[in-house]
């Protein structure tokens, strides 16, 4: 589902608001997952790396997912490299929440203010790599990094690699991906015959929560 590219009205030529000399595109388009849509605010978001924040408490180094957890409705805040990705909850509606969405992430930008303040998290959990089976990780990485995470941003998401660990590659799923009803099938038919083709040692891929 492909919504329309948005001018926030804060951007129309008439206004005479502090923000009329700097128009701001926002595109909005749909993601697998129908509590989720993907928004490109024309410019950068996060310069290196990516950021998940499933909850409001986790928000706090992030000034933007903070104003849009402010939005009633709103769950769950993905950004990447040009995009933001925002999850509802259930009882929400997107023809009510996305003109907030966009409203939020336009005085956001046109304000100034930072996207992330200070040093982000890890994605976490990630065990040590025991000596045997380094080189078996480094192939997974790179399989995740160059053939996986590229298609996943698309729609709005990120796959993580977290550990390798008797055969079975742990990952994690963020933005768009987390609580996607097809991620599953994804895992499973995609990802993990992928690596299995590639890295015979590879014998199933599980997501962790």
């Amino acid at each position: 589902m492909l919504f329309p590219r948005i001018m926030h009205p804060n951007t129309h030529p008439d206004h005479a608001g502090p923000y009329a000399e700097h128009a701001m595109f926002i595109e909005t388009e749909g993601t697998p997952n129908p509590a989720t849509l993907k928004f490109l605010p024309g410019r950068e978001v996060m310069p290196a790396g990516t950021a998940d924040f499933p909850s409001a408490d986790a928000a706090g180094t992030s000034p933007l997912a903070q104003a849009l957890f402010a939005l009633p409705g709103v769950s769950r805040v993905f950004l990447g490299a040009d995009f933001i990705t925002v999850t509802k909850d259930w009882d929400s509606d997107w023809q009510m929440l996305r003109p907030q969405v966009l409203g939020a992430i336009m005085d956001h930008f046109m304000a100034g203010r930072p996207v992330v303040e200070g040093a982000l998290g890890s994605d976490g959990d990630e065990i040590e790599v025991a000596e045997e089976d380094r080189e078996i990780v480094a192939q997974i990485r790179e399989l995740i990094d160059t053939r996986v995470r590229p298609a996943v941003a698309m729609d709005g998401g990120d796959i993580v690699f977290q550990h390798f660990t008797d055969g079975i590659v742990h990952l994690r799923l963020q933005g768009a991906c987390s609580g996607c009803p097809s991620s599953r099938a994804t895992l499973k038919h995609g990802i993990e015959n992928m690596l299995k083709h590639y890295v015979p040692e590879v014998v199933a891929v599980q997501a962790v929560e």
